[in-house]
């Protein structure tokens, strides 16, 4: 039996982290450098039913590469549209069906409980990025975390740089003591310290 993940906590926590974004923000920067904030919650946007798909495991009809992170794209309703998409996403990953088999998402076709680590950690990670660009608190729960951690750690493992391209910057090195999510973000290519100017 395939372990499960609850992405509900993540999911639900970056849905929170919505409401309070005015209008103005959306050009702020954000921890990801290619992206404004705005162009960050269209990427979140998409990601939200691409891990919908990949859980339900239905075919993509508009092709499986997911366009690039464009802020003109969100739409007047986002505040309300995407946290209904992304509770909808943690619904779909409680299935145990969703964690058995392979599926794909972003072009690339794995086991779906790999598929299913991925999207914790993209509605964490996310969910910081858009709190530390907003100037908002963020907090995650214990076992979001070690499912995060025990997603990223394998790729930040000597020799694994290859398999880091494309998904993570370098790892930025913070104390061993860190907080878990500290460590866990500079593992993505973050600085902990990061903050809106």
């Amino acid at each position: 039996m395939t372990a499960m993940l609850d992405l509900g906590p993540a999911a639900q926590r970056l849905a929170d982290l919505l409401d309070a974004i005015p209008d103005e923000q959306l050009t702020a920067p954000t921890p990801c450098a290619k992206y404004t904030l705005g162009d960050l919650l269209d990427h979140v946007d998409g990601l939200s039913r691409a891990f919908l798909i990949a859980a339900r495991k239905t075919p993509l009809s508009e092709g499986s590469q997911p366009p690039s992170p464009d802020a003109s794209r969100l739409g007047a309703d986002w505040r309300t549209r995407i946290p209904e998409q992304l509770t909808t996403l943690a619904e779909a990953w409680r299935d145990p069906a969703a964690w058995e088999g392979m599926t794909e998402v972003g072009g690339v076709t794995m086991p779906a409980s790999m598929i299913g680590r991925v999207g914790l950690n993209e509605l964490t990670i996310h969910g910081w990025d858009i709190a530390r660009a907003t100037g908002q608190p963020f907090t995650a729960d214990v076992q979001t975390l070690e499912g995060c951690r025990e997603f990223v750690e394998p790729l930040s493992a000597p020799g694994q740089a290859p398999a880091r391209q494309g998904i993570f910057g370098p790892a930025v090195d913070v104390p061993s003591d860190a907080p878990l999510l500290d460590r866990i973000v500079a593992l993505t290519g973050r600085d902990p310290a990061w903050a809106a100017a």
